[in-house]
């Protein structure tokens, strides 16, 4: 199943409050406008995100927005789970699918489908924000380049 687009602009909205975490809440305009994510869309995402924990939100002039735990805790894969269930390539893997496939339990590719799933499964359980939001810095620092020789 392919990650849906409220999936991705959740993701992209959660690494947004990451890249803030230090300087308080996040306005959603903000979110949206870093992020290009469409303004209503995201209200209902962030609201679906604080049902699941993952966000919380601060009322008043200087309210927004933040994070409910720290990034360096918060995972890809724990938010893509909440929000669509189970990600992989193809239905044969997904929980409770074995009742929908004629071929499951005798298919040749099946073991293969599950070392893929896992492997999928691995990276998204593996990422976390605090990561996401490190590497966004990596990339965007200029490298030192020595000409003295």
């Amino acid at each position: 199943m392919p990650i849906s687009r409220k999936c991705q602009y959740a993701l992209r909205a959660i690494f947004e409050l990451a890249k803030h975490s230090e300087q308080g809440p996040v306005k959603i305009a903000q979110i949206a406008e870093a992020q290009a994510i469409p303004l209503r869309f995201l209200e209902v995402i962030l609201s679906q995100l604080k049902q699941g924990r993952f966000v919380a939100s601060q009322r008043g002039n200087r309210g927004g927005y933040i994070l409910a735990r720290s990034a360096a805790e918060l995972t890809v894969g724990e938010v893509m789970q909440f929000l669509q269930g189970p990600v992989g390539l193809v239905d044969c893997v997904a929980v409770g699918s074995k009742d929908k496939c004629r071929l499951y339990g005798s298919c040749a590719f099946l073991p293969m489908w599950e070392r893929v799933q896992k492997a999928i499964s691995n990276v998204y359980d593996n990422t976390t924000f605090q990561y996401l939001v490190d590497q966004d810095k990596r990339q965007g620092e200029k490298p030192v380049v020595n000409y003295s020789i």
